[in-house]
């Protein structure tokens, strides 16, 4: 499944479906040194894209507050610390 898509490009289910591909290869222990470093760099590659693109869509996030009458008052920033 590793391909040479530019990293960029990818998708967060696609990156990460690569990554989990790359983290298998890696851990049967079949792959030749060479491949296994190839490999891994991009892995670390598909790890920070996920990373980022979750960060982008966790600032996107927004809670609904509800006031005291039950409706719906506005939005907040997602605290991720609750």
């Amino acid at each position: 499944m590793t391909d040479t898509t530019s990293i960029e490009a990818l998708p967060f289910e696609k990156a990460l479906a690569e990554l989990e591909e790359i983290v298998r290869r890696l851990e049967r222990g079949d792959v030749p040194l060479e491949d296994s470093i190839s490999i891994y760099e991009r892995g670390e590659a598909l790890k920070k894209h996920c990373e980022q693109l979750l960060k982008k869509a966790e600032a996107r996030i927004e809670k609904i507050t509800i006031g005291p009458d039950g409706q719906a008052a506005g939005a907040t920033p997602l605290d991720v610390s609750e």
